[in-house]
């Protein structure tokens, strides 16, 4: 989807014309494969590294084209939320210090990113969710404006033809109907790319099947999203469900998303697979370029299988084949696209490292895994790493075997003989796979993250918590210290933040209707000992507050009326943007002690007195 020139695919004509060439595409890859035309050696390795930027408060800003500027690097680009960034590295040879050289690039690119950032009060956070992400952040306003992110937003919801119905549950609960693909924004990951024999294509992308699961539990770190504890990996839930076309009316047209595991080992070559997605996923997109593949190689020259890719750039495996040409030459690889972006650069690339490892290491043991495990079984590994992480139990080679010792006692070891059979660095071997082997052996992202939550709720809001959170993730995320040597936030940890009113106002309220029995109500009161109750119509809409005044004044008579006949209906509200300061002087102004917060006629809490 890096392609700037993409428009809808509406007119039967376009259509007809982009699948003429998807097909060309299709015949010219087997031609390729045929001739022995697709690069075989020496074998590259590459990452994509997304990353946030927030304002000073660690807040999502929405300057990523300002800030992109302000870089000024061809090795960055824009994602689709304002508040994205995404760095492509240089493709490096598979020998040596691959892995260090990468690991040093990146941290360059991304220390200029913190300063072009800077420049512009904004910082740069490395995680797979940012915890502080809000609603309102994933609006279309909050969407880059570039055309190729509206088109990609048009065609799927033009697909679905309904809104997305978003249900994540895990510790607590997400249950949100959105109208836009924006909740993807919300995602940020370390895409890890690494070339593969073509002969031998096939038979690795099932190994990266099987491998999936494992590795996804040892770096889970995205646990939190709008506030709530949801998967250790809720990045898979929730891309899963944001750019899903399949609309419920409609489920027969496309039985598996967009975002997807698969349904199946693979089977034939490469060429194959693709037909599978053809077949799978009708076209969403076209562009006014095009080219005769058939005809170019005829002319000997190397396509660029145009629209062969740009269909590819709206299929989302898990584990995603990729064509590419670079120096002229055709090359194929695999890109792993569930592990998340931080807590650390260096926990990500040793992420690189372990999944690489495994990749070159796959044993006589493990040859045709499609013959010796079940597929259901390995995708519902990943699945299950993705809801709990390291403390997930594989079903693996027949057996039930936790994360931490199938890690521990076979998997790095079939890493690092993988490594040194390419001949990397043992220096680089030791350093990065040993990161692994303390994560697993200690904490990973996520369990640091949810741990030290848990911690700062008991004398923060939820907000500020969350903040807290990034604020320390920040601090940390270039340094040498990785995630199993992060220590616990203390409830004494501070940052200098500018309260709203969000952050002190109660979401946990109790809620009545405007036709309920007030003897009911008042006596729900006097149980949980509640001042203010808000009350709401059929709509869900505020229409009024009942307080312990409105009681008082009321007395033991008239308990048979409604809350509607004794409510307060002439309400002052204050929306959660508003500072503490306003929320003070508004009760103080008014003589009141409480103010219900409103979006839309919607109560998200209340702020009273107390909570000041």
């Amino acid at each position: 989807m890096g392609r700037l020139d993409v428009k809808q695919l509406k007119d039967p004509k376009d259509k007809a014309l982009y699948i003429h060439h998807l097909i060309k595409d299709l015949k010219a890859l087997d031609i390729m494969l045929k001739e022995d035309l697709v690069e075989k050696e020496p074998i590259r390795i590459g990452a994509e590294q997304e990353f946030c930027i927030t304002t000073n408060e660690y807040f999502p800003n929405n300057n990523n084209i300002e800030v992109l500027k302000t870089i000024n690097d061809d090795h960055f680009t824009t994602e689709i939320g304002k508040y994205n960034l995404e760095i492509n590295s240089d493709p490096f040879e598979l020998k040596d210090k691959c892995f260090s050289k990468l690991h040093y690039q990146l941290k360059t690119l991304l220390q200029k990113a913190e300063e072009g950032a800077e420049r512009k009060d904004s910082k740069i956070i490395l995680t797979g969710i940012l915890p502080t992400i809000r609603l309102t952040h994933i609006s279309e306003k909050y969407m880059t404006d570039k055309p190729r992110y509206n088109v990609l937003n048009e065609s799927i919801k033009s697909s679905r033809r309904e809104n997305f119905n978003i249900h994540i549950k895990g510790v607590d609960e997400l249950n949100l109907i959105h109208d836009c693909v924006m909740l993807e924004a919300c995602n940020t990951s370390f895409q890890t790319h690494l070339q593969i024999h073509p002969e031998e294509f096939v038979e690795k992308y099932n190994w990266a099947q099987a491998i999936s699961g494992p590795v996804l539990s040892s770096c889970s770190n995205s646990p939190i999203l709008f506030g709530r504890e949801l998967w250790a990996e809720t990045r898979i839930a929730l891309f899963t469900q944001s750019i899903d076309t399949r609309a419920n009316s409609f489920i027969h047209n496309e039985k598996q998303s967009r975002v997807s595991f698969g349904v199946d080992w693979e089977r034939g070559s490469v060429t194959d697979i693709f037909r599978d997605h053809i077949s799978r996923f009708r076209s969403l997109l076209s562009s006014n370029e095009h080219e005769d593949s058939l005809e170019i190689i005829k002319n000997g020259g190397i396509p660029k299988l145009r629209a062969l890719q740009l269909h590819n750039g709206t299929v989302y495996k898990w584990n995603r084949v990729c064509y590419g040409v670079g120096g002229g030459k055709p090359h194929l690889r695999i890109e792993c696209r569930y592990i998340p972006t931080g807590p650390t650069l260096t926990d990500e690339i040793a992420n690189m490292v372990f999944w690489t490892g495994l990749m070159l290491g796959q044993s006589k043991k493990y040859a045709n895994i499609h013959e010796k495990m079940n597929f259901k079984d390995v995708k519902n590994n990943f699945f299950k790493a993705a809801r709990n992480g390291i403390e997930t139990k594989f079903r693996w080679s027949g057996e039930l075997i936790s994360a931490k010792k199938l890690i521990l006692n076979e998997l790095l070891p079939l890493a690092e003989a993988g490594l040194k059979k390419a001949n990397i660095d043992q220096t680089d071997i030791k350093t990065y796979l040993s990161i692994i082997e303390k994560r697993v052996k200690s904490q990973t992202g996520s369990q640091w993250m949810v741990s030290n939550y848990r911690q700062l709720q008991k004398t923060k809001t939820n907000f500020e918590s969350v903040q807290h959170l990034t604020a320390f993730m920040h601090k940390y995320q270039l340094s040498e210290e990785t995630i199993d040597q992060w220590k616990d936030l203390n409830s004494d940890h501070d940052i200098e933040i500018s309260k709203i009113v969000k952050h002190n106002m109660n979401t946990k309220i109790l809620l009545v209707d405007q036709n309920d029995s007030l003897e009911l109500v008042s006596s729900i009161m006097k149980w949980k000992n509640i001042h203010h109750l808000p009350v709401i119509n059929k709509k869900k809409e505020l229409t009024g507050l009942l307080s312990w005044t409105d009681l008082i004044k009321l007395g033991d008579k008239d308990l048979h009326l409604i809350v509607k006949d004794v409510m307060t209906k002439d309400l002052i509200t204050i929306s959660q943007e508003a500072s503490l300061d306003d929320a003070k002087n508004l009760m103080t102004s008014n003589n009141i002690n409480c103010l219900p917060v409103v979006r839309r006629n919607k109560l998200l809490g209340i702020i009273t007195t107390s909570d000041l």
